[in-house]
């Protein structure tokens, strides 16, 4: 469960240092928030790391999750675009995150009952 909080923190971090830079064309001093944001992004990454999350279920989530809540989040902040195509995309991506993490499982539960 501690693994997926620090994930959760890691991916909140990203997005807002994302949307920020949007930001920050317009508000110059949003900045700060951009660089506090993706610093404090990659600490919690690293914390997953230590807590045991495999570095390929933990990027591809940090990924994917990070990549979907930004479209969104731009579409309602920004008025971006986010078509239905678009969404199809969100959509596999996340599904093939989804694959990844099921896989890890699934070899972990091998490695475990092998030992």
């Amino acid at each position: 469960m501690r693994r997926w909080l620090l994930l959760a923190g890691a991916i909140g971090c990203e997005v807002s240092a994302s949307l920020s830079l949007k930001g920050a064309l317009d508000r110059p001093a949003l900045y700060a928030v951009v660089a506090v944001g993706y610093v404090a992004s990659f600490a919690f990454l690293a914390l997953v790391l230590r807590a045991g999350m495999p570095l390929g279920v933990a990027y591809g989530i940090w990924g994917a999750v990070g990549v979907a809540l930004t479209a969104l989040a731009s579409t309602v902040l920004f008025g971006e675009p986010l078509t239905a195509l678009m969404g199809v995309g969100l959509a596999l991506v996340c599904a093939g995150v989804l694959v990844v993490e099921l896989g890890s499982q699934a070899a972990q539960r091998r490695a475990h009952g092998a030992a």
